[in-house]
């Protein structure tokens, strides 16, 4: 990690008074890194941005600075993220709640430190290393990893995600019955157990947030809602880990946003063997049941063609637990004895909550294939992903057995034992 900025709450950071501009991306970055860095500006500076996403949720550049003499490590040390966001996704992502989730990440050394807010975006410290491609999350040194850092974050973290006292910032606006259309007169909001921001507001606020355009666009959101609700009277329980069965989690843990970090001797494995990993992105970051977390990272070991090949067997999926137990445990102060407790009960919660990733990214695809200018089938993805969960629900009732179907192949690597 770079530099070591003593974090603030977010309201207390600087705020730059400039847009990131899509059309004049150079001119626009560099008058925002100049703001924080006007020493950067003369003869003896030789700044370059790098591209790293382009998308409908963000646009992301590293900007560094090769000074004559700096070596890769010490560019790194000082170079910047900028993160700008993108045209309508506040219909997806709460920036406020990001920005302040990343800064009380930041206090615990669970993030980069952040540096700025400005108009449509963030900036904040580069975090040195590797991001994982979709074949590294398969690979045992890092699963384990990601398991203990995971462990970490659920044992650390307030399961509100911020302080108490600033909660009441970061609920999730749900819209009122009486705001929903004429149409609608039957849509009854779901209510979860615990009120403010979790990963249930946020499912109903994107279900409230589909299109209802069509006869057939109504129907379709009639019917996600009604599985809403089934979903949360059948697993909003408040008996996982945390504070009424949810801990803060990331709820995107998907290859890019590992990062693998290297070893005070530059390799990218400590002395057990084991990757030392931390995680970035923190737009969906949000209370959430532990099993979801755990379940939303493993169901993307497939990676983004969905190869369900890749999906993780009950031994792998025990490892992996276990690693994680131990990591929650000895952040939480909790005795070892309890470790294999702990792994039980979560492996079959995660095996419970094996088709809500589904659910969930098929929903957020919807939404995106209204609104996403870039190349990629969201609507596709979206009904391959709502697969996933009907699929999984079919195997709960046994309709899928009844009607002498053929096991799909997820569920079949789900059910492997080695």
């Amino acid at each position: 990690m770079g530099s070591t900025e003593i974090q603030t709450p977010a309201s207390d950071f600087r705020y730059i008074p400039l847009s990131y501009s899509h059309a004049d991306s150079q001119a626009s970055a560099l008058r925002l890194i100049l703001t924080i860095h006007p020493d950067w500006e003369g003869p003896d500076n030789k700044i370059e941005f790098v591209r790293f996403t382009d998308g409908i949720t963000n646009t992301l550049l590293k900007i560094i600075n090769r000074k004559p003499g700096w070596t890769d490590a010490q560019i790194d040390n000082e170079a910047v993220l900028m993160r700008a966001y993108g045209n309508g996704t506040e219909v997806l992502i709460d920036r406020e709640r990001e920005t302040k989730s990343h800064a009380l990440l930041a206090s615990l050394g669970l993030a980069p430190p952040l540096l700025a807010r400005f108009n449509n975006g963030l900036l904040y410290r580069f975090l040195r290393g590797k991001p994982c491609g979709h074949f590294d999350l398969i690979s045992p040194p890092i699963w384990r990893g990601i398991a203990q850092r995971l462990g970490q974050w659920h044992a650390v973290l307030p399961s509100q995600g911020i302080n108490a006292t600033t909660v009441k910032d970061l609920t999730v606006t749900e819209t009122p019955d009486a705001a929903i259309n004429q149409q609608d007169e039957e849509f009854s909001v779901i209510q979860p157990r615990r009120a403010g921001p979790s990963m249930w507001a946020i499912l109903q606020k994107w279900i409230l947030a589909l299109p209802v355009a069509t006869p057939e666009q109504r129907s379709r959101r009639a019917n996600l809602q009604e599985e809403l609700q089934w979903i949360v009277s059948e697993l909003d329980d408040g008996k996982g880990l945390g504070e009424d069965g949810l801990v803060f989690s990331h709820c995107d843990l998907l290859c890019a946003n590992v990062i693998v970090l290297p070893s005070e001797d530059g390799s990218a494995l400590s002395e057990d063997g084991i990757a030392q990993v931390s995680f970035i992105d923190y737009e969906y970051a949000v209370p959430a049941p532990a099993a979801f977390d755990i379940a939303n990272h493993l169901a993307e070991w497939v990676g983004y063609d969905c190869d369900y090949s890749m999906i993780p067997t009950k031994s792998v999926r025990r490892q992996f637990l276990t690693e994680y137990a131990k990591s929650y445990c000895q952040h939480r102060s909790i005795d070892a004895a309890s470790q294999s407790e702990i792994v039980d009960k979560l492996y079959n919660d995660v095996d419970r909550f094996r088709g809500i990733p589904g659910f969930y990214w098929g929903v957020w695809a919807l939404i995106q294939a209204q609104i996403s200018q870039i190349d990629f089938d969201y609507a596709n993805y979206a009904e391959t992903r709502l697969g996933e969960y009907y699929a999984w629900k079919r195997e709960l009732d046994g309709s899928r057995e009844k009607a002498g179907d053929e096991l799909p192949l997820r569920e079949q690597r789900w059910a492997q034992e080695a």
